[in-house]
């Protein structure tokens, strides 16, 4: 054991001690850093172009509260009241008398000047608005535009035209307004998380549910934290075995190890790499996590879970990945092989937002029992402000051991045949056979 030491040693150092070290550490934090910057910086920022609408309102009796309602916010609501800045887009509104005798060849015309850019969108109010009946289509109000999922033009006409639609029929039934925004008015839930007590203040403590920081963006940092440990190591592997098999070293150190050794000591240096790349990222998280005053979030307890599945995950996606690259001799063999096996591991990075919404559901449950995904959406469901069965993670981790037990067992037998293969690369079946015979 002490030569695969000695080469994880070698590997370790050879590894952190090169420049793409050092990029790829400060790359990564870079890239994320700039998204969550970029969303901020977008977030408050709105188009102030002013918007020309069209309205064909079957009713006679609407359209004229909304045009006082977008001189009023023209009026108000565009300007920054310290800066004077334009903050907001101005709505310019027109009625369009209905045409009756054809009312689709009116939306065709108004919807090619939309195209055209003479309008930004128009609106039609059905004419049984008020008084619902029979037909669906007369009692609908559409708004046309370009990209209508994405307006906030749609979502302002909501309120005028429900305030309009309510005072008109609460003035047909001869009702007091007031008695009846008073018995209709609505009442917010608010959400927030459950109360703890400090055990060394004796307070007790409560947390904003509606924190999504806490409820998914940090699920998945953790989440992807894992993915980039066993990315790291993965990737180091496939290119330093790709790397010594081209060049033939692999062949002169078999002349002084056995190929288990070799294959244990290029495993463990890579996991070197990996976790010192975490523990960096780790630290670092923690630290500006208390600077900007939101250590309180920090999921501490799962911290010993992180290290436990972190471990298991590499040294089972590692020696699955020395295995294939074992097998191959240039980096488009090993593209063809490592590649399902990527896929298959980033499942989960397509599926995190139903599985954080619901981590005690029976899709997140069953998926994060699965050894492969175990690492992953465990941690992902542990991070989550949801309290999980205690059972789970625990039956979890028998599983990730399990299953490494048998991978690094696998993974020797392919290893020791693959590595001095060289020509025409395995089939799939074949590094299955060699996996079971040896």
């Amino acid at each position: 054991m002490r030569k695969a030491l000695l080469i994880a040693a070698r590997d370790y150092n050879a590894a952190v001690r090169t420049k793409g070290f050092v990029i790829g550490l400060l790359l990564v934090p870079v890239i994320f850093g700039g998204i969550f910057i970029v969303m901020k910086f977008t977030e408050g920022r709105v188009d102030t172009t002013d918007r020309h609408i069209a309205i064909i309102d079957h009713t006679e009796v609407i359209a004229p509260a909304l045009l006082e309602a977008a001189q009023r916010r023209n009026e108000s609501e565009l300007y920054d009241e310290e800066t004077g800045k334009k903050v907001q887009p101005a709505y310019f509104l027109y009625v369009v008398p209905p045409d009756e005798a054809d009312i689709a060849a009116q939306r065709l015309d108004l919807s090619n000047r939309v195209r055209a850019g003479e309008l930004s969108a128009f609106l039609e109010i059905g004419r049984d608005v008020l008084n619902p009946g029979d037909d669906p289509d007369a009692v609908r109000i559409i708004y046309f535009a370009e990209n209508p999922a994405f307006d906030n033009t749609r979502n302002w006409f909501v309120n005028p035209i429900n305030t309009r639609v309510r005072g008109l029929r609460v003035a047909a039934a001869d009702v007091d307004i007031e008695i009846v925004e008073r018995v209709t008015r609505w009442m917010w839930v608010e959400g927030r998380g459950l109360l703890t007590l400090d055990e060394e203040t004796g307070e007790v403590r409560g947390r904003q549910g509606d924190d999504k920081a806490a409820s998914l963006l940090l699920p998945y940092a953790v989440m992807m934290l894992m993915f980039i440990l066993i990315m790291t190591a993965a990737s180091t592997l496939i290119t330093a075995i790709l790397e010594e098999k081209g060049l033939r070293i692999a062949e002169v150190l078999l002349g002084s190890i056995p190929t288990t050794q070799l294959m244990w000591g290029k495993l463990l240096g890579a996991i070197g790499v990996s976790l010192t790349m975490v523990a960096i990222y780790l630290v670092a998280g923690l630290i500006v996590a208390r600077k900007v005053g939101v250590g309180e979030i920090v999921p501490y307890d799962a911290l010993p879970w992180f290290a436990a599945y972190g471990f298991g995950a590499l040294f089972m996606f590692g020696a699955l990945a020395l295995a294939l690259g074992s097998t191959c001799t240039d980096p488009k063999e090993a593209q063809s092989l490592i590649m399902p096996m990527w896929l298959l591991i980033a499942l989960p990075l397509f599926i995190w937002v139903p599985l954080v919404r619901d981590p005690g559901g029976g899709l997140a449950t069953w998926i994060s029992l699965v050894p492969i995904y175990t690492p992953l959406i465990m941690l992902l469901r542990i991070a989550s402000p949801v309290t999980i069965p205690a059972w789970q993670p625990w039956v979890g981790l028998f599983g990730v051991i399990v299953f490494t037990l048998i991978s690094v067992w696998a993974a020797g037998r392919i290893f020791r045949v693959g590595i001095l293969m060289q020509g025409k690369p395995p089939r799939f079946t074949e590094i299955v056979r060699w996996a079971v015979r040896g």
